[in-house]
């Protein structure tokens, strides 16, 4: 074997000490060339990162043994033929070296050290394993050693949390949450009278409309309101490079929620992650992904008792057809931009903890129809920042005032002008079913050309 070659094998297991496979690498080319002690340093480092590693642990056992470390050796072909029976045999072990040639001894030398009765005997000396405790002899005395250790934390898939908020939180949209409760909450809540009138609690409810208007945020509150938790699950925790991998993810995010139950499953985006199969160019791997959704959501090989479906969307049009069918998310509900109440209570509450002057809310949020909730705290930050800087100028702090406001709300556009533009020619020329009838009532209520 090549000096050379095991120099710079040497050099790479410096570099990155605690890779295991350098390390078997490595102890098997020692093994090859003879030396035996390094061979034995290099395959019990490596043991003590991969324990179960068959090619450290025949290395560990035939350099034992050509080093007089036999009672170690020993236990390690143990462990090998555990794991592996055929691999314990692949390899004679080497004969014992010849006992070291008699030489003369002086008294003193007489008193050898296993002479001594404070030294432990071999069976009970540490086995030079760095993961700690001896060496195992079967794979139940290996699992007894990891019984005690923690569980690997299960992969993060989503966000589980435990939401307080409920639809009293929600400042105005009054007619949301009375269709919310008559459809899904009320329901939910008196399971005696569902089954006395023999209403079916399968499948789930869509909230859709333009970006930023509390649909996440009611979400929450319906969570809050069925005491369950709260599963938030987006497109980044579907979608996997890997082919197969996000219907993997998919079935992990159901069998999540089951654990977890009761549990309020929220797919955000869900147009991306559920999009019209007849827009998938060539099947792709999107395909899989919208049919592994329906099956689970049918809920065929597995029960979704206590698991309740809710999923949000700007674009209604693009989620597959299949999805929108009974049983799946089959109740819809359309939140638009807030109502006045409710505009006066988004202003009220992203300016708490704020210095302010007293302020007039309520004739602040007259002069914001048309702006969503994020418009809204947008019109927020920039009379914080008009104060600030005034603040900055003069040394001391101004409050934020009635004329900052105004300024922000001159400032501020509403942000849903593209998204009504779209939506409104769908609503108008694919309503067929009468699935935008509540869109084209407000586009009208509120003279939208």
């Amino acid at each position: 074997m090549s000096d050379s070659v095991i120099a710079a094998m040497e050099a790479a297991v410096a570099a990155d000490p605690d890779n295991p496979a350098l390390r078997e690498h490595l102890a098997d080319l020692l093994l090859s060339a003879g030396r035996m002690d390094d061979a034995w340093t290099h395959a019990t480092a490596g043991l003590g990162m991969a324990p179960a590693n068959t090619k450290l642990l025949r290395v560990a056992a035939d350099a034992g043994d050509a080093t007089g470390r036999t009672d170690e050796a020993a236990g390690y072909r143990t462990l090998l033929n555990a794991l592996e029976p055929q691999a314990g045999h692949a390899s004679a072990p080497p004969p014992p070296p010849p006992p070291p040639a008699a030489t003369p001894t002086s008294p003193a030398d007489e008193s050898m050290p296993w002479d001594n009765d404070d030294t432990p005997s071999a069976p009970e000396r540490a086995r030079p394993i760095p993961a700690g405790g001896d060496v195992p002899d079967s794979v139940d005395d290996l699992l007894d050693m990891w019984e005690d250790n923690d569980a690997p934390p299960e992969p993060t898939v989503g966000e589980m949390s435990r939401e307080r908020l409920l639809l009293s939180d929600v400042g105005g949209m009054h007619d949301v949450k009375s269709r919310l409760e008559t459809s899904f909450l009320a329901p939910m809540k008196n399971p005696e009278m569902r089954q006395a009138f023999g209403k079916s609690m399968r499948g789930g409810l869509l909230l859709w409309g333009p970006p930023g208007c509390g649909k996440t945020f009611i979400a929450k509150a319906v969570a809050g309101e069925l005491d369950a938790n709260f599963y938030h699950v987006g497109l980044s925790d579907v979608l996997d490079m890997w082919i197969g991998s996000s219907e993997k993810n998919i079935t992990q995010i159901f069998d999540m929620a089951r654990r977890n139950a009761p549990c309020v499953l929220f797919l955000d985006e869900v147009d991306a992650i559920g999009q019209k199969r007849t827009q998938l160019r060539g099947g792709g791997g999107m395909r899989g992904v919208v049919n592994q959704l329906l099956q689970e959501m049918d809920g065929a090989s597995n029960d979704n008792e206590g698991v309740f479906i809710l999923a949000a969307t700007n674009h209604p049009w693009d989620i597959d057809s299949a999805l929108l069918r009974p049983g799946r998310l089959d109740r819809t509900l359309l939140v638009l931009p807030p109502d006045l109440p409710a505009r006066e209570a988004i202003l009220d509450l992203h300016l708490r903890g704020r210095p302010i002057e007293k302020l007039d809310l309520a004739k602040i949020a007259k002069h914001t129809n048309g702006l969503t909730g994020a418009d809204l705290a947008l019109v927020c930050e920039q009379a914080t920042e008009y104060a600030m800087t005034a603040s900055i100028e003069t040394g001391t702090v101004r409050p934020i005032t009635m004329k900052d406001l105004g300024r922000a709300v001159k400032d501020v556009r509403p942000s849903h002008g593209p998204w009504i533009e779209s939506a409104k020619n769908f609503a108008m020329f694919n309503n067929d079913d009468g699935r935008y009838d509540d869109l084209l009532a407000w586009i009208k209520q509120n003279k939208i050309k």
